[in-house]
């Protein structure tokens, strides 16, 4: 335990970004008890605000948007090698890869997401080193979910055969996703790592190594791990892990070199052991909300195989899904740069920064869905071809880009109001609103339309709009009628009560 730093912490910031000047202010006596508070200053015009914040998102949202990109081009290249092995492997593959999803990855990327709120509102209140210590503590509950994930994984095989899956598939993704647990070990890792340099808006950095992990690594070592190793199939999975780490590495040499993060990251701390249970309470809704919203679009794609036609259904639904992913990397890479921008602000007691911060989000959420919309909806008569040579599902696929164009629209508007809702820490609430959207709303809506009225897979589409509608109504209402100021004062409590444990005897 480290010693007291002193009988008083000095102001941390003094935020000038906005109309008015803040200070946050944490007294903290030797006892670890104090006051935190906000103190106005004078006020201070500021002309242009709109147009600076634009370009503050939008030299931040290019890279981002490339990080998500690039990322989730790892799994496409290796599903994309597999696909040349045959139908087996090909199924075996993609059955893996869509189990392992919604059981491991989406757990760790909602954890991660309470590290956007919790790291971002540190820096923002320029307490550095809490910046660091709070990745570390991420980095720790990271990897002990994993460990029970990574279990499930082992007996994939059984689980697959035990859920009436056909034994010889079920057997060969069980190897799949026995050779992709060290990928997902470094995926923890990479969760904290990105949260921390996202939190100082250092996204280049991570644009870059994830270029070079992808181009340099994972396209060459898939190509030969599958066709020169003689690992086959497997050998997919196992250039994955590769890659993983190798990513993992390039981003830890930059954060123990890089002068950036010299303030940041102070080395390791056992402060990390601690405090494990307060991250955690925002890290299980910050869970909830990333895996609710994600398996009820895995679900649309397993009950597609219920309808008359499975094959042409769920071959139709599966491009779709793939490009409503795609297109979506872009609403995310923005929606983390609004998250960026809100905990930023909020940690630096500057609330009218944090409601700007939004407004313009929102402007380039717009922008962003007419533009994605409306060429979804030009390309529908070429689209389906991209993915397949089978006429009837081309053919299928372009009567399902109107409705798909109309969900990436709403999707783009979804994902931005997300980051607001990381950005601040409302994670309980965007739970609650994904619990209603897509179970209550999205979902019910869908199964009547695609069963009752055999509107099969263009039913679906509509129940998931419906859903995502109806989240959009509510997060744009919470947003629109939300205090700012009492926002402020939740994040300097929320950073002054993990800074007490750093102080404390």
């Amino acid at each position: 335990m480290e010693a007291p730093l002193s009988d008083t912490v000095e102001p941390l910031l003094c935020s000038e970004n906005g109309d008015e000047t803040h200070h946050l202010v944490c007294d903290v006596d030797n006892e670890g008890t104090g006051t935190i508070g906000v103190q106005d200053g004078a006020s201070k015009p500021s002309r242009g605000w709109f147009v600076d914040e634009l370009g503050t998102q939008l030299a931040l949202a290019g890279p981002m948007i490339a990080v998500n990109f690039l990322e989730y081009s790892l799994t496409v290249v290796s599903v994309m090698f597999v696909g040349q092995l045959g139908a087996l492997a090909l199924a075996s593959a993609a059955l893996a890869t869509s189990f392992t999803n919604v059981t491991g990855m989406s757990l760790l990327m909602g954890i991660g997401c309470a590290l956007e709120t919790l790291c971002g509102q540190a820096f923002g209140a320029k307490n550095y080193s809490l910046v660091g210590v709070t990745m570390q503590r991420g980095v720790v509950v990271l990897l002990l979910v994993s460990i029970p994930v990574a279990m499930i994984w082992c007996n994939l095989t059984r689980i697959l055969v035990s859920l009436g899956q056909d034994p010889e598939i079920a057997d060969k993704a069980g190897e799949y996703a026995l050779f992709l647990v060290p990928s997902l070990f470094a995926y923890a890792v990479l969760q904290g790592v990105v949260k921390f340099l996202q939190a100082q808006s250092l996204v280049r950095v991570m644009t870059l190594s994830s270029i070079v992990t992808l181009v340099c690594f994972h396209i060459p070592i898939t190509y030969m791990m599958v066709f020169r190793s003689g690992f086959g199939f497997r050998g997919a999975a196992i250039a994955t892990s590769i890659s993983n780490w190798v990513n993992v590495l390039i981003l830890i040499i930059y954060v123990k070199r890089s002068p950036h993060c010299k303030e940041t990251w102070t080395g390791l701390s056992s402060a990390a052991f601690q405090d494990l249970w307060g991250l955690t309470l925002l890290a299980v809704p910050s869970t909830i909300m990333v895996c609710l919203e994600w398996w009820a679009f895995e679900l649309i794609v397993l009950l597609s195989g219920l309808l008359p036609n499975p094959k042409l259904e769920t071959a139709a639904i599966t491009v779709c899904f793939s490009t409503s992913v795609l297109f979506f990397m872009i609403p995310y890479g923005v929606g983390a740069v609004t998250s960026i921008r809100v905990s930023n602000e909020l940690g630096a007691a500057n609330p009218e920064g944090a409601r700007r911060a939004v407004g313009v989000s929102l402007c380039v959420g717009v922008v962003e869905a007419v533009a994605v919309g409306g060429f979804l909806f030009s390309a529908r008569s070429w689209w389906g071809w991209l993915f397949t040579n089978d006429s009837e599902v081309a053919n299928y696929v372009a009567r399902l880009m109107p409705i798909l164009a109309l969900l990436s629209a709403t999707d783009a508007m979804q994902g931005i109001l997300s980051g607001v809702v990381r950005g601040a820490g409302w994670q309980a609430l965007g739970a609650v609103s994904n619990l209603a959207a897509y179970y209550m709303v999205g979902l019910p809506i869908g199964i009547l339309m695609a069963f009752r009225f055999h509107w099969n897979a263009v039913g679906f589409y509509v129940g998931i709009v419906s859903g995502i509608l109806t989240d959009v109504t509510i997060l744009s209402v919470v947003t629109a009628r939300t205090d700012w100021e009492k926002n402020t004062r939740d994040a300097a409590h929320r950073v002054g009560d993990t800074m007490k444990l750093l102080v404390d005897p």
